[in-house]
């Protein structure tokens, strides 16, 4: 089944239709939601809220653009709903930061993904949502800080205090690899 058809099917309360749509993006809309949630199980709670989230607007989808893009959106702002009204930054003013390059110091191939979202997974929330946003979805400080409702001062300064922390789990891993062997 095409994806138009299976997008029409959805909209008609189809259930087989809205199983097999969710088979076959969950996996994918799994990881993206382990990357914004602090644990396994509130990534599993944000992944089925958002599917209904998906399936509630489905009418909304104009067929331009994406569907996948769409539903990732969605996801995203689902997964930082949780979020919603709690105080997690510091506010920084629009100091002159210097901007961040997505070239990494060193070659991080040899790491399991697993290791990585675990990482990922224990930064502070505010360092964790920065750096997922702006790393590994593409958002521009301009947009995280309007996602976020900060300011883009303190997007540059906490996405530089996630990458920090996240070059010192690499590190302790690195030597507790050298230590074992």
């Amino acid at each position: 089944m095409n994806i138009d058809d299976l997008i029409l099917k959805c909209k008609q309360q189809d259930k087989k239709a809205q199983e097999h749509l969710y088979r076959t993006f969950s996996p994918k809309l799994f990881v993206l939601c382990l990357k914004y949630c602090s644990s396994y199980e509130q990534a599993k709670d944000s992944l089925h809220d958002g599917f209904i989230k998906i399936y509630q607007n489905l009418n909304k989808y104009s067929g331009k653009g994406s569907f996948e893009g769409w539903m990732t959106r969605i996801m995203i702002n689902n997964a930082l709903n949780e979020y919603q009204g709690k105080s997690i930054f510091i506010r920084i003013e629009d100091a002159d930061f210097p901007e961040e390059t997505l070239e990494p110091d060193q070659d991080y191939s040899d790491l399991s993904f697993n290791f990585l979202i675990e990482i990922i997974q224990l930064l502070p929330d505010q360092y964790r949502l920065v750096f997922c946003l702006y790393v590994l979805d593409g958002f521009s400080h301009k947009e995280i800080s309007q996602t976020l409702n900060i300011s883009i001062g303190t997007s540059k300064s906490n996405l530089s205090r996630a990458r920090l922390k996240l070059q010192e789990s690499i590190a302790i891993h690195e030597q507790t690899k050298l230590a074992s062997k």
